[in-house]
């Protein structure tokens, strides 16, 4: 493959057992608890892993929605953007400039998730010291052709032939969902486990094929492979190197987007409000109470596979958001081991300033709500009405759908 000019190679942060310092004020293990107090624990375990998630529903005529928006997305100036990211490679939305921070799978896992935030990062390849590769280290593929060749559409994507060789945030949350008891009982999996004990165990053998992507490939490409496999980060592999160049997401396509974008016509849809495109996510979304433990709402993510809850007050009005990147935060505050703390204590103990809660209204256009988001660097914006009621989420992935995938005949979201 011919070597592709432009951005210098990223900042590679390599993290290993040996080279990563111990962080300390980790709680240290407690004596063993007496049976009664064992049983009592065990019972309100049942009773905690028995909640249900709050969830609402709205029907079109509630938020007001027509019939359906699908010709709004089928004129001809409305394939704009679908024609420019296929135009654009996705070694051209690398930056010239970039970090990737990789961990060696003999690194403990509280080490990884700790660099994770002191890196700002939400996902990190793997590596094996040991076959000195990366895990899961892809070589030369075909390309498997997508069903949208069906429909006349270029939506090439490299065929997933490898293991998942990626530590994220998912996996922080489903090691707290898997292994937290009560605050009086340490959680030992993250205090001695290592990354490949914890792909071990947890993937027991059956490791998840990893989706990635070739820089040849367009932007059109990566859209449609992050939202189809309905995931946040893709994996830029240099094929004949095995090298990871970079990890796309939405929110870096988006931005791409916005600043390149602006050189070509605006489609006509974008003066249209999102209440008349329906462009979101309206039915069974999920809300936590402001009440409500920590644990409830990593139970929300792990059984509804969201990245993020409104939060909401007894009056059931939006009063912030809580993400899956909140719970990274916990390792580095060290405070996992009490998951029964409410959610809105969490959020007041965040120690830096993320997100936060972004809302939007149904009577705004489509452009002042990408213009926001790409303003504020926010992965969603909380649809609500004058009286802050939740009314929908509207986040990358909607957007991109509507702007390149929906032209292009394709509902990626939904298939």
């Amino acid at each position: 493959m011919e070597q592709l000019p432009g951005p210098t190679a990223p900042q590679v942060a390599l993290l290993d057992a040996a080279a990563c310092p111990e962080e300390e004020g980790f709680p240290e293990a407690l004596c063993p608890r007496e049976d009664r107090e064992e049983e009592e624990e065990e019972e309100e375990e049942d009773r905690r892993r028995n909640r249900r998630p709050v969830t609402f529903t709205l029907g079109n005529e509630m938020l007001g929605l027509g019939p359906g928006p699908e010709s709004e997305f089928q004129t001809p100036d409305a394939e704009v953007y679908m024609h420019f990211l296929r135009s654009h490679c996705c070694y051209d939305a690398v930056p010239t400039s970039c970090k990737l921070v990789v961990f060696d799978i003999s690194l403990e896992i509280k080490k990884a998730f700790v660099a994770l935030v002191a890196n700002g990062v939400r996902a990190a390849p793997l590596w094996d010291s040991k076959k000195q590769s990366f895990v899961g280290e892809c070589q030369r593929c075909r390309l498997a052709p997508s069903p949208a060749w069906q429909r006349g559409v270029r939506a090439a994507l490299p065929a997933p032939r490898i293991s998942a060789g990626m530590l994220t945030i998912t996996d922080f949350i489903n090691i707290l969902h898997r292994y937290y008891r009560s605050p009086l009982v340490q959680i030992y999996e993250v205090e001695e486990h290592k990354i490949e004990t914890w792909r071990e165990v947890y993937l027991q053998g059956s490791f998840k094929p990893l989706v990635y992507i070739s820089p040849s490939n367009s932007l059109f490409d990566a859209v449609y492979s992050l939202i189809k496999h309905k995931i946040h980060r893709l994996p830029v592999i240099e094929p004949v190197s095995g090298n990871v160049l970079h990890i796309l997401t939405h929110k870096r396509i988006l931005k791409f987007l916005h600043i390149f974008g602006s050189t070509i016509p605006k489609p006509r849809f974008l003066k249209k409000t999102v209440q008349e495109l329906c462009v979101g996510t309206f039915r069974d979304v999920a809300v936590v109470p402001e009440t409500a433990p920590i644990y409830a709402a990593l139970e929300i993510f792990v059984d509804r596979r969201v990245s993020a809850l409104p939060v909401i007050n007894d009056a059931g009005q939006v009063v912030g958001l809580y993400s899956r990147f909140d719970v990274i935060h916990l390792a580095a505050q060290k405070t996992y081991n009490n998951l029964d703390i409410s959610v809105r204590e969490a959020l007041r103990q965040r120690t830096i300033c993320l997100e936060g809660v972004l809302t939007c209204y149904p009577h705004e256009t489509m452009e002042a709500i990408i213009d926001r988001i790409a303003k504020e660097q926010v992965h969603r914006l909380v649809l609500v009405d004058e009286n802050r009621y939740p009314r929908g989420i509207v986040s990358l992935s909607d957007i991109l759908q509507a702007l390149v995938l929906t032209p292009a005949g394709i509902d990626a979201l939904n298939s």
